[in-house]
C-alpha cells in the first residue's frame, strides 16, 4: 500500500511539473533553420571576376537569365519568403476529482523579399551585381 501511494505522488508530480515548463517554440521552425539566401551571403561571396559556375555554386540556380540592352548576360535570383507560424504553450494540474489548466499561444506572419541582379561581362566573368531586400 506504501508502494502504491509513493507511485501515485511520483505520478502526481510528474505531471504537474510537465505542465510547467516553457517552450520556444519559433526555434523549432523549418525555416528558421534553414541555410536561406540571404543579403549576408550575397556580399561575402560574389565578387566582381567571379565566373558563372562560382555564382551558381555560391548561391544556386537564378530565377531568370537575361541579355541587357548592352547584350551582356544577367542573371536574377527573386527571392519570396512568407512564413506563418503559430505556437502554443499549456499547463495545468489534473486530480482524480480537480482539474485546472491555462493555454496561451502566439501567431506571426512575416515577408521576406531579395532581389539579386549579377551582370556578367563579354568574358562571361561578374562585371557587377546589386541587390534589394524587404521584410515586412
Amino acid at each position: 500500500m506504501k508502494i502504491i501511494k509513493s507511485l501515485a505522488i511520483i505520478a502526481i508530480i510528474s505531471i504537474v511539473a510537465s505542465g510547467c515548463t516553457s517552450v520556444d517554440h519559433r526555434s523549432n521552425l523549418h525555416s528558421v533553420k534553414e541555410q536561406d539566401l540571404t543579403v549576408g551571403k550575397v556580399q561575402k561571396e560574389i565578387k566582381v571576376g567571379m565566373s558563372g559556375a562560382q555564382v551558381a555554386e555560391a548561391l544556386g540556380s537564378p530565377n531568370i537569365v537575361t541579355k541587357d540592352e548592352g547584350g551582356d548576360e544577367t542573371w536574377v535570383f527573386d527571392k519570396i519568403a512568407t512564413e506563418a507560424s503559430y505556437s502554443e504553450s499549456s499547463s495545468g494540474l489534473f486530480l482524480i476529482l480537480y482539474a485546472s489548466g491555462s493555454r496561451s499561444g502566439a501567431a506571426a506572419v512575416t515577408q521576406r523579399t531579395l532581389t539579386v541582379v549579377i551582370k556578367f561581362d563579354t568574358n562571361s566573368k561578374v562585371k557587377s551585381f546589386s541587390y534589394h531586400a524587404s521584410k515586412f
